[in-house]
């Protein structure tokens, strides 16, 4: 219901932009003015979100934008449907049932609007139909060259082209002894005009626009617009071929007199539209202002505005996202590499905090050479191939690894030449986990369900999400994210996290951090996808956020009528909303997986 009605703002506003462009054009010619309301018409079949959705199916140019700029966010705010007021976790529980009672009567009375109306236009259409079919051909005027068929027919109303892949020129029975030669030349000529334009064709879009938006009073406001200045525009080409006008509108007057009005919309006449109008502007011949440059322009700016600006916004905000090269960093580090000497044992005894964070992250303190951590081997294939965790890749390790692989830590011990960097250490650990573990992996591209990451307000953070250089530097202690909290995260370039309240609370918090890692380290938030930065931002930040974790049941000693207990504080999605200032966007993309191929137990030295 909100892209519906955010559809149909958006067509009205269309619909006005067109009315101010039409009265602009009052002095200039009425196929123009006809043309711009047809597009009305159109942009009522093609949604600004259409658009944009074409556009994100374009490839990303390179050099994107590191910031979306204004007046892109607000056309992308303007062609998406339109928010809700409430959140939409409590949209989805608070009178869901009152909603979906709605939205079904809705579209019952839609549907009836609907039939009524295509149920309308098809007995015209039967009936028009029934009097071709009892049409017969006959003769050409004589002097007259015409394209089409011509028929007549014994209770055809007036002259009217009727058809769009195979029209014909239906007359009246006995219309050439009832108007002089000049008389029909004239009124033929205005049926070539539509036939020249394929009016039938324009107007069987807008009577389809009628029938899907019956309800909105515009779409038959336009359709009047498009009869008056079509038949204008015909009258204009009519006398433009040198058809004397009191000529003309006496011919025009004779059919009137001889035969009623037709009501087809779906055929093209000569007696539609304001009649008493239309005779005044014959008799006037008043010359048509041509179209100045600055016109032209401006109309051709705004048509091509309507469609690529959307389209523009679609390719901008597109999840841009390539299935990343995850050997840059390797070749970035010199390659393949090896420990000088190491030693692999199953701990037994406590476990002894490594030399420095084995973490996909870039916190390292340069130790000489020395590698020393005691983890599972799960711990030491994340951190060799530099892997940020998520739910995809924690998926594909646990298929693919045996239980110890989880369960069991290992001391390892190491040493290298030189000094070299974590990049470097990781390298070794490959090396390392091919030879004594007999580890044999390989990275696979798939199309797997992400969150993209991206601002909630083009060009504004959350109150706790702010760039680096604004805060602390890395030799001091972070901000106090309250509650007693000093110094937190206390260092920069890892994630921290900690439980508050018995693990009611989460805090999460990170420095000197790129947007890519901001996305990494939300798989904290237990999504269930990986998330994948399209903020655009550029430069290092700071963040802490502090979440609720969702509820998952009662306890197992309650009774069974219990209900998971409230969150303390606002959840994961919400969190990230208001205090980070991003949002999260679902959709599907390729993705770099590290899959295992084949694995041993170690032996001990």
């Amino acid at each position: 219901m909100p892209a519906i009605v955010a559809h149909l703002w958006q067509s009205t506003l269309f619909a006005g932009a067109a009315w101010l462009f039409a009265l602009a054009l009052g002095r200039n010619r009425a196929q123009v003015r006809y043309w711009v309301w047809f597009a009305a018409s159109a942009k009522f079949l093609v949604p600004f979100s259409l658009l944009v959705g074409i556009g994100a199916l374009l490839p990303r140019p390179a050099a994107a934008p590191p910031l979306r700029i204004e007046w892109a966010a607000a056309l992308q705010d303007f062609s998406q449907p339109l928010a809700l007021s409430m959140p939409a976790q409590a949209a989805g529980t608070a009178g869901s049932a009152d909603t979906g009672f709605l939205q079904a009567a809705a579209l019952v009375l839609w549907s009836c609007g609907f039939a009524a109306v295509a149920i309308c236009w098809l007995l015209r259409w039967r009936r028009v139909q029934a009097l071709r079919r009892s049409a017969y051909a006959t003769d050409v005027p004589a002097g007259l060259q015409i394209p089409v068929p011509v028929m007549s027919a014994p209770e055809i109303l007036e002259p009217g082209v009727f058809g769009i892949l195979r029209p014909v020129l239906l007359l009246p029975e006995g219309i050439r002894e009832r108007l002089n030669h000049t008389q029909l030349d004239a009124i033929l000529a205005h049926e070539f005009c539509h036939l020249r334009r394929r009016d039938n064709l324009t107007a069987a879009i807008h009577m389809a626009v009628q029938a899907i938006f019956w309800f909105h009073p515009l779409t038959w406001w336009i359709g009047a617009r498009l009869v008056d200045e079509r038949e204008r525009a015909c009258d204009e080409d009519v006398l433009r071929l040198g058809h004397l006008p009191a000529i003309y509108a006496e011919s025009i007057l004779a059919v009137c007199k001889l035969y009623l009005s037709s009501s087809l919309a779906c055929v093209a006449g000569v007696t539609g539209s304001d009649l008493k109008g239309r005779i005044e502007a014959i008799m006037r011949n008043r010359s048509v202002a041509r179209l100045t440059p600055a016109r032209k322009l401006a109309l051709a700016v705004a048509g091509v505005a309507a469609l690529v600006l959307p389209v523009g916004v679609g390719i901008l905000n597109t999840p841009a996202i390539r299935a990343q090269d995850v050997s840059a960093w390797q070749k970035a580090a010199g390659g393949k590499m090896s420990f000088e000497v190491a030693s692999v044992k199953l701990n037994t005894g406590p476990f002894v905090p490594p030399a420095f964070p084995l973490s996909a992250s870039d916190a390292y303190r340069p130790t000489g050479g020395y590698f020393r951590a005691d983890f599972p081997l799960t711990g030491y294939v994340q951190f060799a191939y530099k892997i940020w965790p998520n739910a995809e890749q924690t998926r594909e390790v646990r298929a693919h690894l045996p239980a110890w692989a989880f369960r069991d830590f290992y001391s390892i011990d190491a040493r290298a030449p030189g000094n070299p960097t974590k990049d470097q250490m990781r390298l070794m650990m490959q090396s390392l986990l091919a030879e004594r573990f007999k580890l044999a992996a390989h990275f696979e591209t798939r199309e797997v369900p992400v969150f993209v990451l991206t601002l909630v307000k083009a060009g504004k953070l959350g109150p706790k999400l702010i760039p680096h250089a604004d805060g602390p530097p890395c030799d001091r202690p972070g901000p106090s994210p309250g509650r007693g909290l000093l110094g937190f995260p206390p260092g920069c370039d890892s994630l921290a996290v900690i439980r508050k309240a018995n693990g009611a609370l989460m805090l999460a918090g990170y420095r000197n951090a790129t947007m890519e890692m901001v996305a990494n380290s939300l798989s904290v938030l237990e999504l269930d996808r990986p998330v994948v930065d399209q903020t655009g931002l550029s430069g290092r930040f700071d963040y802490t956020i502090e979440w609720a974790p969702e509820p998952t049941g009662p306890p197992a000693s309650a009774s069974p009528a219990a209900v998971p207990p409230e969150p303390l504080g606002a959840t994961a999605v919400p969190a990230l909303r208001d205090q980070l200032g991003l949002k999260l966007e679902s959709t599907k993309a390729p993705f770099q997986i590290l899959v295992i191929d084949h694995l041993e137990r170690p032996t001990e030295n």
